[in-house]
C-alpha cells in the first residue's frame, strides 16, 4: 500500500519532505545582492503553491475519475494543516526557527494559488 502511494504521489511526497526539512533544519541566511520586500513570504507562497499543484498533478496523473472530497481533503486542507503544524513546530520545538502567523497566511495563499492552477489543469484536461 505504501509503495502505491509513493509511486502515485512521488512528486508531492518529495516536495513535502523538502518543505519539512527546509522548515525545521538550521540554515544560514543567504545573502542576496538585491533586497526583495517580503522575500520570505514569497518563498512560502511558492513552496506551498508548488506542493499543492504537485498533489493535483499526481492525483490527476494516477486517477481517471475525480473524487472532489479527496481532493478537498488532500490537495487543499492537508497542505494548509501541514503549514500550520510546521509553524507551530518552528515556534515550540526548534531554537533556530520562529513560527509566524504571516508565514502561515503566505502558506495558505500559496495553497489557494496551487488549487487554482490544479483546477485549471483539471478543466483543461477534460476539455
Amino acid at each position: 500500500m505504501l509503495r502505491l502511494y509513493l509511486r502515485r504521489y512521488s512528486l508531492a511526497i518529495l516536495l513535502a519532505v523538502v518543505i519539512v526539512l527546509l522548515s525545521l533544519l538550521p540554515f544560514q541566511d543567504i545573502k542576496v545582492g538585491v533586497h526583495v520586500p517580503l522575500a520570505d513570504k514569497w518563498t512560502h507562497m511558492v513552496m506551498y503553491g508548488a506542493l499543492t499543484f504537485a498533489i493535483w498533478f499526481d492525483y490527476r496523473r494516477s486517477h481517471r475519475n475525480c473524487d472532489k472530497g479527496k481532493l478537498l481533503l488532500f490537495a487543499f486542507l492537508a497542505p494548509i494543516a501541514m503549514g500550520g503544524i510546521l509553524e507551530l513546530m518552528q515556534a515550540y520545538l526548534t531554537t533556530c526557527r520562529s513560527g509566524e502567523w504571516l508565514d502561515f497566511v503566505a502558506n495558505t495563499i500559496g495553497v489557494c494559488l496551487g488549487t487554482v492552477l490544479g483546477l485549471l489543469m483539471k478543466n483543461r484536461r477534460t476539455a
